[in-house]
């Protein structure tokens, strides 16, 4: 009975001590790790996000750029960090679903590794080519791509980046083929573009954007599964017969595995709460994205599905690791 009664008691205090840890949190600042370097999608997001959430959780959060290995590194060590709420990760689809696809021998799990928060916000892609190409509507692409098997170029932000493999996935959903040609980042692509050494390309709607209504490319669809605010006179890949394609480029935050649950709870809330204000959806629709602000639990069933697709893309293109 004695045995019991010590048991008892020893529980109660353990339980009584969670909410007292979770009550007094945060008590320093939370750094917030961006696997890439300063000036990308999830540079941006994290910076945005932790001003506005900083204010209701309160404490600082502190934005931490640790670029290697196409997020790889930055996600690893964020993995590894204790699971006190004090490190969490704001990082690109290519970090949640697309590198554990793609990489051989990755030192985190992206699926096991993390306590996802939220999905902050997404952005489709758009197929933009080249204003002298031939082609002016998806049909007609098709058509000239069928044509000319792999002979259309198509510029994307490096190998196994989400426009390239949105790319593939166009390839397999219409029957086609093109030549992928890989660019250190983004923007030496759209040059190249904008100049008429490559074809075609799938890229960002917010970073892609300037280009489009300057008219030195020509957009003949959106990878959403509706039109989009900025581009409402272009039509989606779905609109004109291509299912399957319905793409986007998201960014989300997660904290390593196995955070207090009243933690977690108050991180996510602060995140959600930062990214459903006025001003911070304000900010994100400059760019071309839109706050989605789910909860960890529907990230974990979009992740999934996520994973899922990519690996098939990558299996059925034969698509090899970076």
């Amino acid at each position: 009975m004695r045995i019991v009664r010590a048991f008892c008691a020893a529980a109660a205090i353990v339980a009584a001590a969670v909410p007292a840890f979770a009550a007094g949190y945060p008590e320093r600042p939370i750094t917030v790790v961006v696997p890439f370097p300063p000036g990308g999608g999830s540079d941006a997001a994290a910076r945005i996000v932790a001003a506005a959430a900083e204010k209701t959780i309160g404490a600082n959060m502190i934005v931490e750029n640790r670029p290697g290995a196409t997020g790889n590194m930055g996600a690893a060590a964020v993995a590894r960090a204790a699971p006190d709420g004090y490190t969490i990760l704001c990082a690109a689809l290519s970090v949640w679903s697309i590198n554990p696809a793609l990489f051989k021998g990755l030192t985190y799990d992206a699926a096991k590794d993390f306590d996802l928060l939220t999905v902050a916000v997404r952005t489709p892609n758009v197929l933009v080519v080249r204003k002298d190409f031939p082609a002016n509507t998806v049909a007609e692409l098709v058509a000239h791509l069928k044509a000319n098997p792999e002979k259309v170029s198509f510029a994307s932000s490096g190998s196994g980046s989400s426009d390239h493999l949105t790319a593939e996935l166009f390839w397999q959903k219409t029957g086609t083929s093109g030549n992928h040609i890989p660019y250190k980042g983004g923007g030496p692509a759209i040059v190249d573009l904008i100049g008429g050494q490559t074809d075609a390309s799938f890229q960002n709607l917010g970073v892609i954007y300037p280009q489009i209504a300057a008219g030195k490319v020509k957009a003949l669809a959106v990878t959403s599964d509706e039109r989009h605010a900025m581009l409402p006179e272009v039509p989606t890949l779905k609109e004109q017969g291509v299912q399957g394609v319905d793409v986007y480029s998201w960014q989300a935050f997660g904290a390593p595995k196995g955070l207090d649950p009243a933690v977690r709870a108050k991180l996510e809330t602060a995140l959600t709460d930062a990214l459903r204000t006025d001003a911070v959806k304000a900010a994100f629709a400059k760019t071309g994205f839109d706050v989605v602000a789910n909860t960890g639990k529907e990230f974990e069933a979009f992740q999934a599905k996520e994973i899922a697709r990519w690996k098939q893309v990558v299996a059925e293109g034969n698509i090899p690791s970076p």
